[in-house]
């Protein structure tokens, strides 16, 4: 057995505990609230995804249905790795993950997490809650994994910010050293914004950008002003370059058990949860960019087209079987 696999059994056996002594309603013997979905977040009380997910709860706690939802924000329940195969094994009930932990375990879910693949939020939305496009690929995962997709939820638009000045082009960017998240595709990315990639953990960044370890970063507003990414690298340039992406989770056993009246209850209530999010994500990045402004951040308009064929030629690159092809080009067709 793998040190990777008794890590996940261990860690299981930790989270089963915590649930069962979490009161009525979160026991997992199967003695009292069977009704009750768990569903792991790692995001705090104040982000969107709690707000929004806590809105799912209490409409399902409002229905006339024996359903109920308990959000368990802060990673309390482990990392996006540990619970994804937590939910596979019924541990837990639900979970939110990035689009790049279900892209370990299906490479065609990187279809939407290639650059330029949607114009903008409302784009990713349209797309990544139609089961016309995603239906096959949110199900793929049920005989091998144990759980189902049910859809997703934005991570905003990303665009890169510098400590050194306005970037117009990829010409702009060269030799910066450009902090991403460490895999082949962000690697790429920065490549064809013109800049070398140097693979930096989040929590580093600021420091790493404030002693010139790197001299910039991309994300999205909302992380730009909540981390003060501002305060060392005052430049934000919109490239818009990616749109990321989390997905909601279920165990997929837990999800056949429902009977019909509680899935049009849970599904309904999904829908609103995803759509406040969107609502919340668009009024937190203005937010964000405002206060951001006002502490001094200056922020600068890109030539678009001079990004466009080197990000393209990044889907192009990762983009490589049959399946992502279709997916990726769906998508695009329902761009504005």
């Amino acid at each position: 057995m793998t040190n990777s696999r008794l890590t996940c059994m261990a860690a299981g056996a930790v989270v089963a505990l915590m649930l069962s002594g979490c009161g009525a309603g979160n026991a997992v013997d199967g003695t009292q609230g069977e009704n009750v979905l768990r569903l792991a977040l790692n995001q705090s009380e104040d982000h969107p995804s709690y707000v929004a997910l806590e809105g799912f709860a209490e409409f399902l706690d409002e229905s006339e249905e024996d359903l109920s939802l308990d959000v368990y924000p802060n990673e309390v329940l482990g990392a996006q790795a540990e619970v994804m195969q937590l939910v596979g094994e019924g541990v837990v009930d639900m979970a939110v993950v990035s689009g790049a932990q279900l892209e370990n375990v299906n490479d065609d879910f990187i279809a939407f997490n290639v650059p330029r693949v949607f114009d903008d939020v409302d784009h990713q939305m349209d797309v990544v809650q139609d089961p016309a496009i995603t239906g096959d690929l949110y199900s793929s995962l049920e005989s091998s994994n144990g759980f189902t997709v049910l859809g997703g939820l934005t991570q905003g638009t990303r665009s890169i910010y510098t400590s050194f000045g306005a970037v117009e082009t990829p010409e702009d960017m060269a030799g910066a050293k450009l902090r991403v998240q460490e895999s082949d595709l962000n690697i790429a990315v920065a490549d064809a914004l013109g800049a070398s990639a140097t693979p930096m953990s989040f929590g580093e960044l600021y420091t790493g950008l404030q002693a010139g370890v790197v001299d910039a970063a991309e994300n999205n507003e909302v992380s730009y002003f909540t981390q003060s990414h501002y305060e060392v690298a005052p430049h934000w340039s919109m490239t818009e370059h990616l749109i990321g992406l989390d997905y909601v989770l279920i165990n997929a056993e837990r999800f056949d058990e429902m009977t019909d009246a509680q899935r049009e209850v849970f599904l309904d209530g999904w829908e609103l949860a995803w759509q406040e999010h969107t609502d919340l994500w668009a009024e937190e990045t203005e937010e964000a960019i405002e206060a951001a402004k006002e502490d001094g951040a200056e922020f600068h308009e890109v030539d678009h087209e001079a990004f466009a064929e080197p990000l393209d030629a990044v889907a192009e690159d990762f983009i490589t079987t049959d399946t992502q092809r279709e997916l990726y080009e769906a998508a695009r067709e329902e761009a504005p």
